[in-house]
């Protein structure tokens, strides 16, 4: 009689998730610098077709995770390449900044969200539906607090860093994250919305939109993100759980043609001093752990997670569209604790 094999912590973990309707499905995957180990999904692609599970390769609208797969990542190859001083003010080289309240603020503010910009996300109220006119409304607006005596998230600080690079490079963010970061680790099913039917065809859907009568599938979650046409610092980027493993593969021994090792070791500690919440560059310490635990993460909206930890040679990811089912980030928050716990044990 062979064997029984034991079902890994995370296969149970989120099947009871799934049962218990934090979400309708999700996809994992654990590992370390040399490859993955241990890979799944459980649940259906949507609740009104049971019959379709949740396949490794589902691609996730992974919202937030956007600012790390391309704003962070870009940022890194600009700072490796000496084009740009993180912490120069804006104003001092960038004409669009110059003159404004953001001219103040340097990319290390950005990276660590101290640059008292506004909370507020929602760009089409603010500044109606024109990309120019939103970009200059963000650029104009007044901070909150000086920059750097407060740590305090907002979607705008990594919009305006994909602007930056846009800037210094001449060329789009979306052009420039594939070219420098994507296609170099390998991330061959990771795009930007919206996506081509036969991609769509295996995107999870996230939450009903009363426009369109039906639940989001291809179509970038974030309004913001649409508005400026589906590419941008905020959000905007769909892949799959291999992809984001490849990705933080890379996060742990970048290879040549990318960010740096000193990138990341720059962004994966601590860099607002005495400030709380703690944070790194982009990056944050998981939640329920220390800096000195060194497991850093960042999560999206829709239901997605990753972490990485450089000392225990470590990744995780864990990508869901529980944003399908509720906008309550409670239950789905606990589960992403258990997992983080369970990965970095």
């Amino acid at each position: 009689m062979a064997e029984r094999s034991e079902v890994p912590p995370y296969a149970r973990l989120l099947a009871g998730a799934v049962r218990d309707g934090v979400c309708p499905g999700a996809v994992w995957a654990v590992g370390d610098r040399s490859g993955t180990r241990s890979a799944g999904a459980v649940g259906v692609l949507d609740p009104t077709r049971p019959e379709e599970p949740v396949r490794p390769d589902t691609l996730y609208d992974v919202a937030s995770l956007t600012k790390i797969l391309t704003v962070w990542a870009v940022t890194g190859t600009l700072v490796d390449a000496g084009k740009l001083d993180p912490s120069a003010p804006l104003g001092s080289y960038w004409p669009a900044a110059a003159g404004r309240p953001v001219g103040a603020v340097s990319a290390r503010h950005l990276l660590t969200h101290t640059a008292g910009m506004p909370l507020r996300a929602n760009l089409r109220f603010l500044y109606g539906s024109d990309p120019q006119d939103v970009r200059d409304g963000v650029l104009a607006e007044p901070l909150r607090h000086p920059p750097g005596a407060a740590v305090a998230y907002t979607d705008r600080a990594a919009l305006v860093l994909g602007w930056l690079a846009e800037h210094l490079t001449g060329r789009p963010l979306a052009a420039l994250a594939r070219e420098r970061v994507w296609e170099p680790l390998a991330m061959r099913a990771t795009r930007w919305g919206p996506l081509p039917p036969e991609a769509a065809a295996r995107c999870a859907p996230t939450e009903y939109d009363e426009e369109t009568g039906r639940h989001l599938k291809g179509t970038v979650h974030d309004f913001s993100a649409r508005l400026l046409g589906g590419a941008c610092g905020i959000a905007g980027v769909f892949t799959t759980a291999g992809d984001t493993g490849r990705f933080l593969r890379g996060v742990l021994s970048p290879p040549p043609g990318t960010f740096s090792a000193a990138w990341t070791a720059a962004s994966l500690r601590v860099g607002t001093g005495a400030l709380d919440p703690p944070r790194g560059l982009l990056w944050h310490p998981a939640p329920g752990t220390s800096p000195g635990d060194d497991v850093w993460a960042h999560f999206g909206f829709t239901g997605t997670a990753m972490w990485v930890s450089p000392a225990r040679s470590r990744w995780a990811v864990l990508l869901t569209n529980r944003l399908y089912t509720t906008r309550d980030p409670g239950p789905l928050a606990r589960v992403r604790e258990a997992f983080r716990a369970h990965a970095f044990a």
